[in-house]
């Protein structure tokens, strides 16, 4: 992610005010920077809206009859704590910074303001969104391959098997370890060996459905990959995928375990079944082909 890299295009605000002749002036001019913008009367009408569209930005008046600015970014920050909360006020000394920022609102701007420093504003918050977003991915990832890391395995684990029991969908697991990378290490150096969990990794993440699966680095050689709806056909296949690519990219083979889940598997059970019947399957290549062989490509 570039953290700088700032598009306004990308941005969805909601401009929530009771005074026309305030808010479509605002919208106006954020449509005008490049940002799209919706405008709303009422707390109540936002918080509908809110419901049914993906807003990155919410800049809110304080003072609205009803919900009032503050009350309405609390109750938004419960449901989207991504959102960034600006509030408007032309009251400034009935509300201080720090009680405005502690309903959750990224800055404060008082009324009348140019369009200018409501620009600034918005951009600063965009910088510091991409910051936490950005140090958030590099806590779950795994910094050699790319894929998450296994930190982040458990927690994913443990979410979409909640979901999976919620949502009476199935859910399979994929552990994944390949064949001899000790020797294969011993044999081309660290330095190759680190290009091989590299290419792994690549055919993991060519292989997942973006933004529904999930590759994993699960420690040293380990991978897991977790199938989102799929039946037991799926990752069966999924798994042969993978196995399959590694081969031809990195010139070394990968046993694999499939295991779907049931109410009755906790995550710990759904991993050691998995892990189980990993080195059922190694243990059935080894005796079918003996040492392995590797090679470089």
């Amino acid at each position: 992610m570039e953290i700088e890299n700032i598009k306004y295009g990308d941005e969805y605000l909601l401009v929530v005010d009771d005074e026309e002749s305030v808010r479509e002036p605002i919208v106006a001019m954020l449509e005008h920077l490049g940002f799209k913008a919706d405008s709303a009367v009422s707390s109540e009408d936002a918080l509908e809206m809110l419901t049914q569209k993906s807003y990155t930005f919410l800049l809110t008046d304080i003072r609205m009859s009803g919900i009032d600015g503050l009350e309405l970014i609390r109750r938004t920050k419960r449901t989207n704590p991504e959102i960034c909360a600006i509030a408007m006020t032309g009251y400034s000394r009935e509300f201080n910074y720090v009680e405005v920022i502690n309903t959750g609102a990224t800055d404060f701007v008082n009324k009348p303001f140019v369009i200018e420093e409501l620009e600034a504003k918005i951009k600063r918050a965009m910088i510091e969104r991409n910051i936490r977003q950005e140090l958030q991915r590099l806590s779950i990832t795994d910094s050699l391959t790319g894929l998450y890391n296994q930190r982040h395995f458990y927690a994913r684990l443990n979410e979409e098997i909640a979901r999976a029991r919620r949502q009476k969908h199935n859910l399979a697991l994929i552990l994944l370890d390949l064949d001899d990378f000790k020797q294969y290490n011993d044999k081309y150096g660290h330095l190759a060996g680190d290009e091989l969990l590299q290419n792994v990794g690549k055919v993991i993440n060519s292989n997942v459905r973006e933004d529904v699966d999930s590759g994993f680095r699960y420690g040293g050689d380990e991978f897991a990959v977790l199938l989102i709806d799929a039946d037991e056909v799926v990752a069966k296949m999924m798994s042969a995928r993978i196995e399959k690519g590694i081969e031809e990219k990195c010139g070394i083979t990968a046993s694999t375990g499939s295991v779907i889940f049931d109410d009755n598997l906790t995550a710990e059970a759904l991993v050691e079944e998995a892990d189980r019947r990993l080195y059922w399957s190694k243990e059935q290549r080894n005796n079918l082909n003996g040492p392995l062989k590797v090679a470089i490509i």
